[in-house]
């Protein structure tokens, strides 16, 4: 199920981010001065030095270099003598992903401090902050704008709560009042974004970030975190953990530091990194740290910072196929890897799920997207599916049986919305089927007939793609033995 209130807030080791919201709740900005120290403007060069000398990446999913991007930007205004927009993101698109929300809602003028060194530091024109038409945070930070006084204009644009409306060329082509979609091409926002002007295009953690180092400088900034990754990183955990919450810990915690204490039950797997993340298993999670380098040596990602576990009474499976329909269902559709690639690895993951196929047809529907597409959505997505099929092979040969796991599909995964809020699943009345084998032509994909010339199907609910051909025998069935009724 979807939350629709910003979860409680813990911290393991040293606030940063999260300093002073114990104290105050939500820090304006008396109470983030006196929590965090004045802070003044900084020359390009010495912000630039900064962010290299932390190895700052983006929070936002990609883990780019903050000052790689920086320097990027300073370059193109110089080559081509134009001003440059500063542009925060904190749509947060994904359902599961609460952290930039939580910065938002708590600490705002964190990020506007971070924005302001950029905009000050580039000479821009302008800041565009961008945030969800959910509307959580806006008002927080509108109440924050009103409290100070910004290096240059700063406007507010509410973008469409979907999940692809936060990536970089969707986002600039919403605030140049085109669809909210990645553009057909790739292009560097660096040399043309906003207006066609230079544009810093980043996350609302990472200019968060950057306000924290500001003030305390590189050295005092790597006191916490590993040599490789210094400094904080917020984490959303949800799913089945009992004490959901967004962490502040320091790069390099354990990963089993953070499952005890937000209470995570042992499971079968847990989705690190989010929808285009990977999933890991329990065991794995124990040898885990939170940095990059070892979350990928288990074979997960810490992507935004998304934690979803699992608990042994659901069925994975089932959980990961909802995602990936809904994944499908987000795609701009505009160029065949999403809008005919994604679609088809959904229904491919279904027909997997049900026992109905093979895992191989779930492999080439996503070797059929991989690395296809114009923006990373489809890559994302079939990494997912490939993820959940590789850790979870053992439920997977339980539902090539036809019989399932025989755990439930609870809905933990965060997804907005109810996409099996009636799944429903086919009986067969043995006295009254003579055979004639019609529903298995008119649904060969789910029905097939055994040796005996007689119906056999899963007793799993029949995937989305195959309802209304599920509908359509039991209305065929000469002996009325077909039906289908709610799955339990």
């Amino acid at each position: 199920m979807m939350r629709t209130k910003v979860p409680p807030v813990a911290c393991i080791g040293e606030p940063r981010l999260t300093a002073g919201f114990a104290e105050f709740g939500r820090l304006d900005l008396m109470a983030h001065e006196m929590e965090h120290g004045p802070i003044g403007p900084m020359e390009p060069a010495n912000l630039l030095r900064l962010a290299e000398a932390i190895q700052l990446k983006g929070k936002g999913g990609a883990g780019f270099p903050f000052y790689r991007k920086f320097k990027a930007v300073l370059e193109s205004c110089e080559r081509q003598d134009l001003p440059a927009v500063v542009v925060v993101n904190a749509t947060e698109g994904e359902p599961a992903s609460w952290k930039d929300k939580v910065l938002l809602t708590r600490a705002p003028h964190l990020i506007l401090d971070g924005a302001a060194l950029a905009a000050y530091a580039l000479d821009a024109e302008e800041i565009v902050l961008c945030v969800a038409d959910d509307l959580i945070g806006r008002d927080s930070l509108t109440e924050a704008l009103a409290e100070r006084r910004m290096p240059v204009p700063t406007t507010i644009v509410t973008v469409p709560h979907r999940f692809i409306s936060g990536e970089g060329g969707a986002l600039v082509n919403g605030i140049n009042g085109l669809p909210h979609i990645p553009p057909g091409t790739k292009k560097r926002s660096s040399d043309s974004g906003v207006r066609n002007l230079p544009t810093l295009l980043s996350n609302a953690e990472t200019y968060a970030q950057v306000a924290i180092a500001a003030r305390l400088g590189p050295y005092e900034y790597a006191a916490l975190g590993t040599d490789d990754e210094p400094g904080t990183v917020l984490l959303t955990v949800t799913g089945q953990a009992k004490r959901a919450a967004v962490v502040e810990c320091a790069a390099g915690t354990p990963l089993r530091d953070i499952l005890d204490l937000c209470e995570v039950p042992e499971g079968p797997g847990i989705l690190m990194g989010g929808y285009h993340g990977r999933w890991i298993t329990w065991e794995a999670a124990q040898r885990a740290e939170i940095t990059r380098k070892s979350l990928t040596s288990v074979g997960g990602t810490l992507g935004a910072g998304i934690i979803i576990p699992l608990g042994r009474d659901t069925c994975p499976l089932g959980e990961a196929a909802q995602v990936v329909r809904y994944l499908a269902g987000e795609s701009a559709g505009q160029c065949g890897p999403c809008k005919r690639g994604l679609p088809d690895l959904a229904r491919a993951v279904d027909l997997a799920v049900s026992g109905s196929a093979p895992v191989e047809v779930v492999r080439a529907a996503a070797g059929d997207v991989k690395g296809r597409g114009a923006c990373s959505h489809p890559d994302g997505t079939s990494r997912f599916a490939l993820s959940a099929m590789e850790v979870f092979a053992d439920d997977l040969r339980q539902h090539t049986t036809g019989e399932g796991c025989g755990k439930r599909v609870k809905g933990v995964m965060g997804l907005p919305g109810a996409p099996d809020a009636n799944p429903r699943k086919l009986t067969l009345d043995w006295s009254r089927c003579d055979g004639h084998g019609l529903c298995a032509h008119v649904v060969p994909d789910f029905i097939r007939l055994d040796g005996n010339g007689y119906p056999a199907f899963p007793s799993t609910p029949v995937p989305t793609w195959l309802k209304e051909g599920a509908m359509k025998a039991v209305k065929v069935c000469p002996e009325l033995a077909l039906r289908l009724v709610e799955a339990e």
